[in-house]
């Protein structure tokens, strides 16, 4: 394991986690290092260069302004909409920009950020910030890949990361990482683990983590990431009016919350609809949040952010007798799967496809309700594969850029899915063909062969048809 629960799911702003909170993480980087350099007061002018996905999709996914809020210091766990907006309309009108609340510079929006929809070969989502002193000298200069669920690298720490894959973190050098007791890169390592050691997913999951932090701050990490998922819903659903970006699209989480609590059941097949009706609630609540720049957690990323709360929710509402230990095992189950998802393959639209967010959130989701079931480690496993392999192709067009269409609707089906995939693989008893390894290898090997207009550009698919209808 090389990647932490907590760096998988993290707390940060919609609508996406490679497209605003990477970029947001990277530009607010770039200017700690220069402070930390002292050479910040030194700086005349800063100019960013956004690449391939960053670039064609940038202003659907408000990129540029992430970038400017990460310049002035803002972070994507701490900052609220409101705050960038306000930041937005003061540069508007002054054209000044204090970097990290600071050092003032001027800085206009529309010639210091350039997009150029040319992608970089190291990875689709790209970017470079580099900043001048008074002579117009460069005075410092980095690239950044987003590389999904609003984990960047630099350059040099992606060549590291090349040459080194099976010691190297996302986020990290092997040195800053703490040593685990149990590691694995793949589900067949994970399920060996378990039963040589008699634990389920969760329990060694929970095992690793303890390298960094003991149980009681494990406990509160888990349990503020579920009350922030519960938050998430809680805003979505209290919300009306349509989201921003132009499409028109009208929020549908209160209305259908309305209905439904004005709904009786009164037969088995509508208590059953109802079921689903409360997932497809939860989930578009999120997704309506993240598409309106809301608080969102990643999950593991910010396009696919309502699957897993969905299933939470769901099972907080029809389980007998719920503990809050439920939900803690719940998000460390998911955590293996995501983490497998990440190593082997990638989470990231830009690189695979909504295989690689929508379709990892649905393994995710499935391996955590089958663990929190009473699910054998073989039947967490078998719940995720189900959800991802079929899930893969499938493609990454938003509609203008924007995670709005098909994204929120997807997240809502990918619930009934995940929840489908559990129930499956609990009422397994021979065993299955297909294992998760094989699915995650199946899903890098199609990302790779999927033409370059599929994943996160809006120059395909939907986002070509729609607009042309």
């Amino acid at each position: 394991m090389s990647v932490s629960v907590f760096e998988l799911f993290r707390v940060g702003i919609g609508p996406s986690s490679s497209h605003t909170v990477g970029p947001m993480l990277a530009a607010n980087r770039f200017i700690a290092q220069l402070r930390q350099d002292a050479q910040l007061t030194s700086v005349q002018r800063i100019q960013v260069e956004l690449f391939g996905s960053l670039s064609s999709t940038g202003k659907g996914h408000a990129t540029d302004e992430a970038v400017i809020a990460g310049l002035a210091g803002l972070v994507p766990n701490q900052v609220l909409r409101a705050e960038i907006d306000q930041l937005l309309i003061k540069l508007e009108a002054q054209a000044l920009l204090r970097l990290q609340g600071l050092h003032e510079v001027p800085f206009v929006r529309s010639n210091d950020i350039v997009f150029n929809d040319q992608p970089l070969p190291e990875h689709a989502n790209a970017l470079s910030v580099t900043a001048f002193d008074k002579t117009s000298a460069v005075l410092a200069s980095n690239t950044y890949f987003s590389i999904g669920g609003g984990f960047i690298l630099d350059r040099e720490q992606w060549y590291q990361a090349q040459s080194n894959l099976s010691s190297q973190s996302s986020t990290a050098s092997a040195s800053e990482l703490p040593e685990v007791p149990y590691p694995f890169e793949t589900a067949e390592q994970l399920l060996l683990l378990c039963e040589q050691y008699e634990l389920n997913i969760s329990q060694l999951v929970r095992a690793n983590e303890r390298a960094s932090q003991n149980d009681q701050a494990i406990d509160q990490g888990l349990d503020r990431l579920w009350q922030a998922m519960q938050d998430c819903i809680a805003q979505g659903i209290g919300q009306r009016g349509i989201l921003p970006g132009g499409l028109g699209v009208n929020r549908r989480a209160a209305d259908l919350y309305q209905n439904l609590q004005q709904e009786a059941a009164p037969n088995l097949i509508a208590s059953s609809l109802s079921g689903m009706d409360w997932l497809n609630l939860y989930a578009l609540a999120v997704n309506e949040e993240n598409a309106a720049g809301g608080r969102v957690v990643t999950a593991p990323t910010n396009g696919a952010a309502g699957v897993i709360p969905a299933v939470m929710a769901w099972y907080a509402r029809f389980a007998t007798q719920v503990q809050p230990e439920d939900f803690r095992d719940f998000l460390l189950a998911a955590g293996a799967v995501g983490m497998l998802c990440k190593q082997g393959a990638s989470i990231s639209g830009a690189e695979v496809g909504c295989q690689g967010e929508v379709g990892s959130a649905c393994a995710m989701a499935a391996a955590g309700l089958a663990q929190v079931m009473g699910g054998t480690p073989e039947q967490v496993e078998h719940a995720a594969e189900i959800a991802l392999e079929h899930h893969l192709g499938m493609t990454c067009d938003p509609v203008a850029g924007l995670v709005q269409v098909p994204c929120i609707e997807r997240n809502a089906i990918a619930a009934v899915k995940a929840v489908n995939s559990a129930q499956m693989a609990l009422r397994e008893t021979s065993g299955h063909l297909v294992s998760l390894d094989k699915v995650i290898r199946t899903m890098r090997d199609t990302g790779h062969d999927m033409q370059a207009k599929y994943k996160e550009t809006s120059q395909g698919g939907l986002a070509v048809n729609v607009i042309e209808c």
